[in-house]
């Protein structure tokens, strides 16, 4: 158990030592944040545009990608190329859209049997 505790350490210092101004962060609460300082025990982290806080070193889970960080806070990925649509599906949906228009009529049915109400 001693081994499996030392390793942890290890992981965790190299982590901490990898934390530079601009590298984004996930806390051991789960909140996303950029760092702006690194002190000796302490990191200055940007939770939200003009916000910083101030958190100890051990409370940072884990050092993240930036495009990993622009997904998660913005929902997509920094290159929208993968997600981007061709002109060719989009036309292709229009299509779709008008022939189901199509069959959805609002005229009045031609019967003799009274609405329902």
């Amino acid at each position: 158990m001693f081994r499996s505790q030392k390793k942890r350490q290890q992981q965790a210092q190299s982590m901490q030592s990898a934390m530079e101004p601009g590298s984004a962060v996930r806390t051991i609460g789960g909140m996303y944040a950029l760092v702006k300082a690194v002190n000796d025990s302490t990191v200055e982290l940007e939770i939200a545009p003009g916000v910083v806080a101030h958190f100890a070193k051990s409370a940072v889970a884990a050092v993240i990608e930036a495009q990993e960080y622009d997904e998660i806070i913005n929902g997509r990925p920094e290159e929208d190329e993968s997600v981007e649509l061709s002109d060719e599906l989009i036309e292709d949906e229009l299509i779709e859209d008008e022939a189901v228009r199509e069959d959805v009529s609002l005229e009045k049915a031609d019967s003799d049997e009274p609405a329902a109400k």
